[in-house]
């Protein structure tokens, strides 16, 4: 990945160790005192609870588009601005009359009738690591607390359907968990899909051992750990670290897990679709087998998964570097709703696609467009969203909202209602303080089918 037009605090951005998460997550273990038995009645007794329950969205695919993808190159094009506003690119007529899309996005300007786009998303913060932050949890950044990302979120409230985990993320985590734990972290497959020979990482039995030795030794274990809890009196810390054990145990075992995760199983007629073989001059290949991977998955049961493709922070070239990252997208991205939609599952499944900011109305002195918060697009489809729906507008340069503003607390709460979390609701975050999932995020309702 080419990232020499890119910012470096992005590069930088949220990268924290499976150890350092591991580390902070077994402070939790210690026990209570009298007094915060106390504490947590009484914050729990004002908490504001409310029963999660499946809502139209039974799964999610999370689609990252990370840097900031430009809007007036992509969902909303304004072909008759100035042409320092306008850009280099052209337009792609949809299949919705009167809407366009830019012209890197034929493939998807033919679905644009079951997308539903949003045009006036308001951020605050022009920063990759912050604008990133804000967009994937509802929450600006702050020193005091780390907030969960939405696929945590619903990791939290829901169990997983089989031996899959609920959230899983295609490639490497970012500090997903915040004050929830890592233990409602996702399920990461480290790799990329689309590389010869992918394997998912954790999933792989040690060098030299068949699946025989390993359940042998597996009796071995349970039996050793089954002594450990008669001879210690607080057995609870071996609990925790066997249930990791088991779960990890049950994957590996499960055919059913591992044919989620084969990608062999797929015609070449599939992956071509989503674009393997195509687009060699970028990174074709990485988008469309991500994408294949995580309706895979979600057809095996996966409640969430997350994945990221390209680079988007095009400060210079603008048109060089959409012409190498777009093209693919656009393929990948229209075959995954259409693959989903064939299947009939593109009603159970909310596919979004999200990027933490825009760009500058005006194309600057290197033919790139720098970072915008004040107006900016995103994209979902299907589950239960309003199918056909253009929302809101900037106005005729991209430098405002002109109708329908969105933050992003309303967007957040938007998604969540799908799933079938209440958005009020408050979970504990360290020291027994409640804490809402999104704070005074109201659902828009425009966008929800009826």
């Amino acid at each position: 990945m080419n990232l020499k037009n890119s910012c470096q605090n992005f590069r930088n951005a949220n990268r924290y160790s499976r150890r350092d998460i591991l580390r902070v997550g077994s402070l939790a273990l210690g026990g209570l005192t009298l007094g915060d038995f106390f504490r947590i009645q009484s914050a729990r007794a004002e908490q504001k609870f409310y029963e999660s329950k499946e809502g139209p969205a039974k799964s999610v695919i999370q689609i990252i588009l990370p840097g900031a993808v430009s809007a007036q190159e992509s969902w909303n094009p304004k072909p008759e601005s100035p042409l320092e506003y306008r850009g280099p690119f052209g337009i792609n007529k949809t299949s919705i009359p009167g809407i366009v899309f830019g012209e890197m996005m034929p493939q998807t300007a033919k679905i644009a009738h079951k997308l539903t786009v949003v045009r006036s998303v308001v951020g605050k913060i022009p920063d990759h690591g912050a604008g990133s932050y804000h967009m994937l949890r509802g929450y600006p950044r702050t020193p005091a607390l780390k907030h969960p990302t939405i696929g945590t979120v619903v990791n939290h409230e829901f169990k997983s359907r089989s031996e899959l985990p609920g959230y899983l993320l295609i490639g490497n985590a970012r500090g997903e968990t915040g004050y929830l734990g890592p233990q409602y972290g996702p399920f990461t497959t480290g790799g990329d899909p689309a590389s010869n020979g992918f394997q998912v990482r954790d999933m792989r039995l040690p060098g030299g051992t068949d699946l025989a030795t390993f359940e042998s030794r597996k009796r071995i274990r349970d039996a050793v750990n089954a002594e450990f809890r008669r001879l210690e009196a607080d057995a609870s810390k071996l609990d925790t670290m066997d249930a990791y054990y088991q779960r990890a145990y049950r994957m590996i075992t499960s055919e059913a897990v591992r044919n989620a995760f084969d990608l062999s199983k797929e015609s070449a007629a599939v992956k071509r679709q989503y674009g393997q073989g195509q687009f060699y001059q970028t990174s074709g290949a990485k988008a469309g087998m991500r994408m294949l991977l995580a309706r895979r998955l979600v057809e095996a049961g996966a409640r969430f998964v997350t994945l990221r493709y390209g680079t988007w922070d095009h400060h210079t070239e603008i048109k060089t570097n959409f012409e190498r990252n777009m093209p693919a997208f656009d393929n990948a991205f229209a075959a995954l709703i259409n693959d989903l939609d064939e299947r009939g599952l593109l009603d159970n499944t909310l596919v979004w696609v999200a990027s933490e900011f825009g760009r500058t109305p005006k194309i600057n002195s290197v033919a790139g467009r720098d970072h915008w918060a004040r107006v900016f697009s995103i994209t979902m489809a299907g589950g239960g969203m309003k199918p056909g729906m253009i929302y809101g507008d900037c106005d005729a340069t991209s430098s405002d909202v002109a109708s329908n503003a969105v933050s992003l607390a309303n967007l957040q709460s938007t998604i969540y209602k799908q799933i079938g979390i209440n958005s009020d609701k408050e979970l504990m975050a360290a020291g027994q303080r409640p804490i809402e999932i999104i704070d005074s995020g109201k659902p828009v309702d425009a966008l929800i089918r009826g």
